[in-house]
């Protein structure tokens, strides 16, 4: 590869390792609260199971859309899928707020699903998680050059690293730097919110990669590749964060529990 090459693939995977930090936490902090009525030991090998959850569905769900990515339905999907759980968590933190009464609720009922009722349900959060991940990862990844290494299933090797290098650097971050990354969510509240923001983007980087599949020829077949969007996507996309950052309130006082 030659050296602009490496430093675009290296551009994108720094990306992917922010973007998979965030969500790892904002991952880590639901599992954690999934698991956190079960007994101590057990809410341990709850989160074992969970994280060996993720690891599996994640590499199928890398190995299955490798075959599937150049599909333009499938890309379609995709990229309506990003940008339904980027306005529906945003929307969720934002509008539709739950009261006391509905958390206390909540809580009684997960204490009634019990040990393997609540691993059921960790396994199941999961599968949605590696989908996000992956979907936001191949998004990224997909309008990069092609490499001389050979095709994974239907996808470039390079791509296919990149995206799977991605991937588990957000399992190690959600094992080891969650509570990390959790207490900076708590501490910057609206981080949570820019890293969806930065999803639904990704989304829209996606169905402008789908409009201009040579099956639909929506747009030109050469603009989601051109410096143009490419620029304008990137600086889009440092500005959200950017924001995210300066536009949240930082907290005083920042959790402190413990989430894996």
């Amino acid at each position: 590869m030659d050296v602009s090459l490496l430093l675009e693939y290296g551009w994108v995977l720094l990306l992917l390792v922010a973007l998979e930090g965030l969500l790892a936490a904002d991952n880590a902090l639901v599992l954690a609260i999934m698991v956190k009525h079960l007994p101590e030991e057990e809410r341990k090998k709850a989160l074992f199971y969970g994280l060996a959850g993720a690891f599996v569905f994640r590499f199928a769900s890398l190995f299955v859309i490798s075959f599937l990515v150049d599909v333009w339905q499938v890309q379609a999907i995709g990229a309506l899928y990003l940008l339904f759980i980027a306005l529906n968590h945003i929307l969720r933190k934002v509008a539709f707020k739950k009261n006391p009464n509905e958390e206390i609720e909540e809580d009684k009922q997960k204490k009634k699903a019990g040990f393997w009722g609540t691993v059921l349900k960790v396994e199941l959060a999961d599968i949605a998680f590696a989908i996000d991940s992956i979907l936001a990862a191949v998004a990224l990844a997909v309008t990069l050059p092609n490499t001389p290494l050979p095709e994974i299933g239907g996808l470039d090797g390079g791509k296919f690293l990149v995206i799977f290098a991605g991937g588990l650097i957000g399992l190690i971050i959600m094992r080891f730097a969650a509570n990390q990354f959790v207490r900076l969510l708590h501490s910057r509240p609206g981080l949570e919110i820019a890293a969806f923001m930065i999803v639904g983007w990704v989304g829209v980087k996606l169905a402008v990669y789908t409009l201009a599949h040579p099956a639909l020829g929506v747009i030109e077949e050469s603009f989601p590749k051109s410096p143009g969007w490419k620029i304008t996507f990137y600086v889009v996309l440092l500005l959200i964060a950017v924001g995210g950052w300066f536009l949240s309130k930082e907290k005083e006082e920042p959790s402190s529990d413990t989430v894996i």
